[in-house]
C-alpha cells in the first residue's frame, strides 16, 4: 500500500494540482481537536526536565520514560487541552503527538500496469534516447541517464573511486530489501535496525500498512514492503556485479535505518532514535528522502493554528534539530531531499495539505518564510532539488535561494515533451513482492508496462523500477558524498570518519555550476497545461540548482 500525503502520483494528480495552482483553487477541511488520552513527546528547555515533568503532571498527564541524549518526555495526556497547558511553561520548548509525522517524497512512473507484457531487457531494445554500454559497464547502465549526468560510470568516477565498504551509509526511509540481488553485496545486515511497528490500521479502524507480514508486526531490518527505501538504497550503492545497474558509490555499504510505515508515512520517535542511533554506531552519510509533519510548513507561532498546533510544530522544529545536531557532532552528514510540492521555499503562503493525519484535518491555512519544511530546511542538513534527463530543474521540485543547497538528477517524466515518459524517471532495484502487489509482474516473472524492468544472470532474476522525485536526487548526492568519505576519511575503529562541514565544502566546490535558466520565468508544460517557477540567484548559487549539480567524477580526482 501507498500513501503519498501531498505528494503528486503521476500524470492525472499532476495536472489536477497544476490546475488548481492555476485557478487559486485549493482543498479545505476542519481541524478535529479531541479530549482523549495521547502520547506525547515533551521536549525540555536546557536544564529544565525536572520542571517539564512538574507541568506534565500538574496538567493531568504521566511522564513515562526521558531520553536525556535529545532531551525529551515520553509521557500521556488528555489531549489539545492539555498540551495547551504546557505552553505556559517556559520548561517546555515544544511537544509533539507519537504519530505518523512524515511522507517520502517520489512520484511512481504512470506508465505501469495494464500494458502488454515485454520481455526481458537484455533482449529488448533499449528505451529511445538510452545511452550505448561502455565496456566493462552493467547490463542497464544504458538506462542510467541520471549517472551519466553526473560521472558515475566505469570511465568516470567508478575507474578511480567506487566507495570503501569501510564507509557506512544511512538510508532512513521505508526499510532496504536486503535481499535484493543487486543490494545483497553491500548490505550491512548487522548495523541495520528497524525502529518501526507496522499497523495494519490507523486510529480511527482505516487500512493503513496492511496485514502484517511477521511477528509483533516488526519486519526484518531486510524488508521493505514500500519499495521507496529499496529504490533509495540501490541508487546510493548498488555493486558492481554484472546483473542490473550500479549505485553512485557501488562498493560501500549500505545501513537500514527504517524510520517509515509500509504505508509510506513517517512517526517522529522513529526518526530521531534512528539519528540518534546513526550517531552512537559511526554511521558516516544519511539519506531522509522524506519530509517531517503533520504539517508541511512548520510554524513557531503561526496565528491561523492554535496553542497546541503551535506547540507541536516547535515540537517537531525543536526535537528534529537537536536529533540532527547529534548526529552531526558524531560524524554523520546529512542529506535531504528538497520536497515535491512545487513550491519556493523562500515564499510560502499557503500550506493547503496540512495537517494531514487524520485525513480529515485538513485545511487552508496561510504561512510565510518564518514556516519551515524539516529536515529540508533544518540546520546542517545539505538539501537537493531534482533535475530531469535534459538538465532542468524537475518541475515537482521544490526550490529557493536559501533553501536549494545542490542538485542531482531525480526525474520528471514530462521533461521535453510535456507528455509522460517513465524512462525519464530514476530506474533503481525494487523488491519483487512489492512489484507483484503493484500488477507489475506477470505470472510468468515478466515485467509489464515499462516502469519495471528486469535483468538476469545465470539463473538469478532481479527487479527494478523508474520512480521519479527529489527523493531520487537526494540519494545521488549521498553517493557522492560517501566516494568523499572514502578517499578522504580518517580511519577509527568502526570503519573511517570525516568532518561533515569537510564533506560539504567538499560536495560545494566540486559541483558543477548551473545558472538560472533565461528567461528566469521558466514555463513548464505539463500535459496540455502551462505553469511558470522563477529562478532567482547568481551562478554560483540559485534556488534551483543550489551551488551545482553534485559531480561525481570530480569528487573522485579533486585534491583536498
Amino acid at each position: 500500500m501507498n500513501r503519498w500525503s501531498g505528494r503528486l502520483t503521476g500524470a492525472a494528480t499532476a495536472v489536477a494540482l497544476v490546475g488548481a495552482l492555476t485557478a487559486g483553487a485549493l482543498p479545505g477541511g476542519a481541524a478535529s481537536a479531541s479530549g482523549q488520552l495521547r502520547d506525547y513527546l515533551v521536549f525540555y528547555s536546557d536544564g529544565a526536565r525536572d520542571r517539564a515533568v512538574a507541568a506534565i503532571e500538574a496538567g493531568g498527564g504521566t511522564a513515562l520514560s526521558t531520553e536525556p541524549r535529545l532531551g525529551y518526555v515520553i509521557a500521556t495526556g488528555p489531549g489539545d487541552r492539555f498540551v495547551e497547558g504546557l505552553a505556559g511553561s517556559d520548561a517546555v520548548a515544544g511537544v509533539s503527538s507519537n504519530r505518523k509525522i512524515g511522507s517520502a517524497t517520489a512520484l511512481p512512473a504512470t506508465a505501469s500496469a495494464g500494458r502488454v507484457s515485454a520481455p526481458d531487457v537484455r533482449q529488448a531494445p533499449l528505451p529511445r534516447g538510452a545511452e550505448p554500454l561502455s565496456r566493462g559497464a552493467e547490463p542497464l547502465a544504458g538506462r542510467q541517464w541520471d549517472m551519466k549526468m553526473i560521472g558515475a560510470t566505469v570511465d568516470g568516477s567508478y575507474a578511480t573511486a567506487p566507495g570503501s565498504k569501510k564507509v557506512l551509509v544511512g538510508v532512513i526511509d521505508t526499510g532496504v530489501d536486503g535481499r535484493h540481488p543487486d543490494i545483497a553485496p553491500n548490505f550491512n545486515r548487522a548495523l541495520s535496525r528497524n525502529f518501526v511497528t507496522d499497523m495494519p490500521k490507523d486510529s480511527k479502524g482505516v487500512v493503513f500498512d496492511g496485514p502484517c507480514e511477521f511477528k509483533g508486526c516488526k519486519d526484518p531490518v531486510d524488508w521493505d514492503d514500500d519499495g521507496h527505501g529499496t529504490h533509495v538504497a540501490s541508487t546510493i550503492g548498488s555493486p558492481i556485479n554484472g546483473l542490473g545497474i550500479a549505485g553512485v558509490a557501488p562498493r560501500v555499504s549500505l545501513v537500514n535505518l527504517r524510520a517509515g510505515q509500509d504505508a509510506g508515512l513517517f512517526f517522529l520517535k522513529p526518526s530521531l532514535d534512528a539519528l540518534t542511533y546513526a550517531g552512537d554506531v559511526g554511521i558516516d552519510v544519511v539519506n531522509m528522502s522524506y519530509y517531517v509533519d503533520p504539517w508541511l510548513f512548520n510554524c513557531k507561532a503561526n496565528p491561523a493554528d492554535s496553542k497546541a498546533e503551535q506547540l507541536e510544530q516547535r515540537g517537531v522544529i525543536t526535537g528534529m534539530q537537536r536529533a540532527l545536531d547529534y548526529a552531526r557532532k558524531r560524524g554523520v552528514t546529512l542529506i535531504s531531499a528538497l520536497g515535491n510540492d512545487l513550491n519556493d521555499l523562500g515564499k510560502p503562503k499557503v500550506d493547503s495539505i496540512s495537517p494531514d493525519y487524520p485525513d480529515d484535518s485538513v485545511r487552508v491555512r496561510k504561512v510565510d518564510n518564518s514556516c519551515v519544511n524539516v529536515p529540508a530546511e533544518s540546520r546542517g542538513v545539505i538539501s537537493v532539488s531534482a533535475l530531469g534527463k535534459s538538465g532542468r530543474k524537475a518541475y515537482y521540485s521544490d526550490y529557493g535561494v536559501e533553501q536549494t543547497d545542490l542538485s542531482a538528477p531525480g526525474g520528471d517524466e514530462y521533461d521535453g515533451t510535456g507528455k509522460p515518459d517513465s524512462t525519464r524517471s530514476i530506474l533503481a532495484a525494487a523488491p519483487e513482492h512489492v512489484l507483484r502487489a503493484q500488477g507489475l509482474i506477470a505470472g510468468d516473472g515478466r515485467t509489464k508496462g515499462s516502469s519495471a524492468v528486469r535483468d538476469c544472470r545465470n539463473g538469478t532474476c532481479a527487479y527494478y523500477q523508474y520512480l521519479a522525485g527529489t527523493s531520487m536526487a537526494s540519494p545521488h548526492a549521498a553517493g557522492v558524498a560517501a566516494i568523499l568519505i572514502s578517499r578522504f576519511g580518517k580511519p577509527r575503529k568502526d570503519g573511517v570518519g570525516m568532518r561533515p562541514a569537510d564533506v560539504e565544502r567538499l560536495l560545494y566546490a566540486t559541483a558543477t555550476k548551473k545558472p538560472c535558466p533565461s528567461p528566469r520565468k521558466h514555463v513548464y508544460l505539463i500535459e496540455d497545461q502551462k505553469f511558470t517557477q522563477t529562478c532567482e540567484g547568481s551562478r554560483s548559487r540559485n534556488g534551483f540548482y543550489g551551488r551545482g549539480v553534485v559531480n561525481a567524477a570530480k569528487a573522485a580526482t579533486v585534491k583536498r
